[in-house]
């Protein structure tokens, strides 16, 4: 599968000079889950406090338990581990951060991720509420040539089906805009720059309205007393709650009104 995938992708090496907003780190990700024997449940815990920090939130011991579905004792034995380890930095009441190594480890197995993500759902015909899962249980056994055969087959992608960045294999990934739908106020146009991919099921509805990253999205109204948006997508409007909003990352449009001459389809 690879092999005909790669034969369908015009591939080039990466130019990182040409990537806007890189954030470059001084080590190559190969092997760093050979680090200080790091198991499948630490890379699972490095990755949550990651993607915690990634999305603007503090790692603290009930966000983590939270975003894992375990209970916070257990996290806390965890933490305790990669303390000990140098994977981590952990004070007493106050949030987990990870060390440089720690966070070479994370980066690796979230390049991992996100390479299987996209490859899950371009050669293998997975839609993107599936891929997540799927690329959970296969992120911890996969080999570095064959990430790196992914990588090529795939063209050297720098994002994942749900825009989140990937890591590249020296460590580089471009910063993503932070805002949300939920900020957006009626006039204002943006593009999705990625969407929280934790629930499969809200995935599958926001496919529904067709809300997918590079789609251009305006708000024609919002409800008071934190109700919903009507959003235009295309020639369709569809009303989104605050809740679902604020899992939309996007890129404010330089265009701040929208067209109203025709009537959008509902």
């Amino acid at each position: 599968a690879l092999s005909s995938a790669a034969s369908n992708t015009t591939c080039h090496e990466p130019l990182l000079e040409d990537t806007v907003s890189v954030i470059v780190r001084p080590f190559t990700l190969t092997g760093a889950r050979a680090v200080a024997a790091i198991t499948a449940a630490m890379e699972d815990y490095l990755k949550v406090i990651y993607r915690l920090s990634e999305d603007g939130h503090r790692a603290t011991t009930q966000a983590i338990a939270s975003r894992m579905n375990v209970a916070a004792p257990s996290v806390t034995g965890m933490i305790k581990r990669l303390t000990e380890l140098k994977l981590v930095d952990h004070e007493r009441y106050r949030s987990v951060s990870l060390t440089p190594t720690g966070e070479k480890a994370a980066l690796e197995i979230v390049r991992h991720h996100r390479l299987l993500e996209l490859y899950l759902a371009e050669a293998l015909g997975f839609s993107w509420d599936q891929v997540h899962d799927e690329a959970e249980r296969l992120e911890h056994t996969i080999s570095e040539e064959f990430e790196a055969r992914i990588d090529r087959a795939l063209g050297y992608p720098t994002t994942d089906p749900h825009g989140d960045p990937i890591p590249s294999v020296s460590g580089a990934i471009t910063s993503v805009p932070d805002d949300r739908l939920s900020a957006l106020v009626p006039g204002e146009r943006a593009i999705i720059s990625r969407v929280d991919d934790t629930s499969p099921e809200k995935l599958r509805y926001l496919g529904t309205m067709g809300l997918y990253p590079d789609t251009e999205v305006s708000v024609v109204e919002r409800q008071p007393f934190g109700g919903p948006l009507l959003v235009r997508v295309g020639e369709h409007e569809h009303y989104v709650g605050s809740e679902l909003a604020e899992t939309v990352h996007v890129e404010r449009s330089t265009i701040a009104t929208i067209e109203n001459d025709t009537t959008p389809k509902r």
